[in-house]
């Protein structure tokens, strides 16, 4: 008994051939996607990277207020402030809670000015005084006031990419060129997608890590995405952190006029 072999149409054939050449596209246009990804991240140097970084958390005036948690062998105490900003360089903040009230910090370019009240006394502090304890928390004038405007003082190299607290970052090492500076050497983990930090840690000269920052909360306003709640752990002193929390954020308000001046400092 012979087999007779029926011969497919033109128009099946050309049904048949679909499906193969519709995947070959893809699969050329996913290759394409990924290379052009890989080079993308390959292109970003540490510097752009902070550059990113510094353009999500530097506003051009704002005003915030919140609060610090400090956590010791006591318990919690809580102290609350209102911050204003210029730029990467003027930051003002005055505490309104009861035991520190009228208690104010001046950041003007690279010097600190302290305000005291009850003596109506102003300090200014510099290098290695920047590492003080503010208020006898985990977080310094430095810390507080600084982290602006990074590249003026610092060389900035791409180390790798890692997962850090859940989410892709870039980390990023940050060598200080002068000796003026509070932390020689800085480690950033700046997130891959949107640029907004993620974890910070900093060391001694001698490589000694002295502190871990970790940022449990970030928030939006308009093209800015930034830390809104953060906690600072001093590892040489082992203990408990202290948490920041900004709880009400303008960004580009009108400011008082002269309100970075050491004139108002002292009113």
């Amino acid at each position: 008994m012979r087999t007779t072999r029926t011969s497919s149409s033109p128009a099946d054939r050309i049904r048949s051939s679909r499906p193969k050449r519709h995947r070959a596209i893809v699969t050329a246009l996913l290759t394409v996607g990924l290379i052009l990804t890989a080079q993308s991240a390959a292109a970003l140097t540490g510097q752009e990277i902070i550059e990113r970084l510094d353009d999500q958390q530097t506003f051009e005036t704002s005003i915030m207020e919140g609060r610090m948690i400090i956590t010791d062998r006591f318990g919690d105490r809580v102290s609350t402030f209102i911050a204003h900003s210029e730029g990467a360089d003027r930051f003002l903040v005055e505490f309104t809670s009861r035991d520190e009230e009228g208690q104010r910090v001046l950041r003007r370019d690279d010097t600190i000015y302290l305000y005291y009240p009850d003596a109506r006394e102003t300090i200014e502090l510099r290098g290695s005084a920047l590492r003080d304890d503010l208020l006898g928390s985990d977080i310094s004038y430095e810390d507080m006031t600084g982290g602006r405007g990074l590249l003026e003082d610092y060389d900035a190299t791409l180390l790798d990419e890692v997962e850090a607290d859940g989410h892709n970052t870039y980390k990023v090492e940050l060598q200080a060129r002068t000796t003026d500076v509070a932390y020689p050497k800085q480690v950033y983990y700046v997130d891959t997608e949107d640029f907004v930090l993620r974890k910070a840690e900093q060391f001694a000269r001698g490589g000694r890590l002295l502190k871990v920052t970790e940022i449990l909360e970030t928030r939006r306003e308009g093209e800015y995405h930034y830390p809104a709640h953060i906690r600072v752990t001093d590892k040489t002193r082992g203990s408990s952190g202290t948490e920041m929390i900004l709880e009400n954020v303008q960004i580009d308000v009108s400011l008082p006029s002269g309100i970075f001046s050491l004139e108002e400092l002292t009113w």
